[in-house]
């Protein structure tokens, strides 16, 4: 009987020794979470980050990560919001917003408000800022108008102002349970510039865009292929022969629609007798916007570089930053597990995936020019859940693996 009560302790010590020694990543993940960030080891040190996990881990693995990002981040977004303005380095973003209906079961839509004016005293932008809290109000969401932190003719699409952007978007999530999925973007005149740079080059945070009274200059419009986009100027805004760009920018987006019937979804209206100010009935636009929701995975990606700043990726597509160049055009499109590049100037892509892309129990296959470039599983894991919050700060628009893809 002794030696029978010696074999199921020492079985039961084994057992526990197997266990601690086989801890699934997650568990290991949430240790490293419980220590205090100040106090964290390295996380690209962490041995568990490459480890494969179950579509369940991924799961706890997202929760566990989104609940410490919030946990960071929400008290200096709550004082942001209190100060009515975000700083990064020297700049300063000050903002206004208001809050329009009752709160949806699915999360409350966000309205960013871009103002006009430009290259003039600062007085005459922040009677723009003035203007643009109060011009359009929507039926449900919050509306948030920002005040440029320059005043300068390319105020609204200089490379730092992705990065208020993603600040606004973040805050409003987490304060006041705004769905990733319903964020729009719109601006007048100069703010009107600002989105026919900004919504191509933002492509995958908007739900929908609306251009009103700008000025396009030389931007390309194909990266909205899966931004529903509206585009609305008078017909008669002869100021920097506006009126005339919108209609190429219109033919432009027709073009595109009709040789890609799935994509390029656009409002597009000259709107008659009307000059630079619109009375109001661009407000039609902003309540179209409001039918759309992000798909944040789409099945079709064309990324053209923007003309002004250079962003290493756009939804599941990415490049190494090096190797982006001004001008260049990437087009990848996957339907399930098989993934077609149909061109590409750069050598070396990398494809973020998920479960709601493809099927990890099955092969990944990527084809360029014809030839398999690649074929396997891949597994998910830790480290490109928390690459992919990191980067964009968006719990919607996340990646349980990444494929590296040399072209040549």
């Amino acid at each position: 009987m002794r030696k029978k009560i010696i074999l199921i302790l020492l079985f039961s010590y084994s057992f526990e020794l197997v266990i601690f020694a086989k801890r699934s990543p997650t568990h290991l993940l949430k240790e490293w979470l419980v220590v205090p960030v100040a106090q964290r080891c390295k996380f690209d040190e962490q041995s568990f980050i490459n480890d494969g996990l179950s579509k369940q881990e991924v799961n706890s693995a997202i929760a566990l990560l989104y609940r410490d990002m919030v946990t960071n981040d929400s008290i200096r977004l709550a004082y942001c919001w209190k100060q009515g303005k975000f700083t990064r380095d020297s700049l300063t973003m000050k903002f206004r917003a208001l809050i329009f209906g009752k709160e949806p079961i699915d999360g409350r839509s966000l309205y960013i408000s871009l103002h006009g004016g430009g290259s003039c005293p600062s007085i005459i932008n922040d009677q723009q800022w003035d203007n643009q809290i109060l011009l359009y109000q929507p039926n449900e969401g919050v509306y948030l108008a920002p005040r440029a932190p320059e005043d300068a003719w390319n105020m609204w699409f200089k490379p730092y102002v992705d990065d208020f952007f993603q600040d606004i978007i973040e805050s409003a999530v987490i304060l006041y349970h705004v769905n990733p999925d319903k964020v729009y973007i719109t601006g007048y005149s100069a703010g009107g510039d600002g989105i026919y740079r900004m919504a191509p080059r933002m492509a995958d945070r908007w739900a929908a865009a609306a251009m009103f009274a700008g000025h396009p200059g030389n931007v390309s419009l194909l990266s909205t292929r899966n931004l529903p986009f509206a585009l609305w100027v008078g017909a008669l805004d002869n100021g920097y022969d506006r009126n005339i760009y919108a209609k190429k920018r219109m033919l432009e987006l027709d073009t595109l629609h009709k040789a890609d019937p799935e994509g390029y979804i656009t409002n597009l209206r000259l709107v008659e007798e009307k000059g630079h100010w619109m009375d109001r009935l661009d407000t039609t636009a902003v309540n179209w916007m409001a039918k759309f929701k992000r798909n944040p995975f789409p099945n079709k990606i064309v990324w053209m570089q923007d003309s002004t700043d250079l962003n290493s990726s756009l939804y599941w597509l990415s490049a190494p930053k090096e190797k982006l160049v001004k001008g260049g055009l990437i087009i990848v499109s996957h339907k399930q597990n098989d993934f077609y590049i149909e061109k590409s100037y750069c050598n070396e892509l990398i494809l973020g995936l998920n479960d709601r892309m493809i099927n990890f129990d099955k092969p990944v296959r990527v084809i360029y020019q014809k030839k398999i470039v690649f074929k396997g599983k891949v597994k998910r894991n830790i480290n490109a859940i928390y690459t992919s919050l990191k980067t964009k700060k968006d719990v919607r628009l996340l990646f349980s693996s990444y494929l590296k893809v040399i072209l040549s």
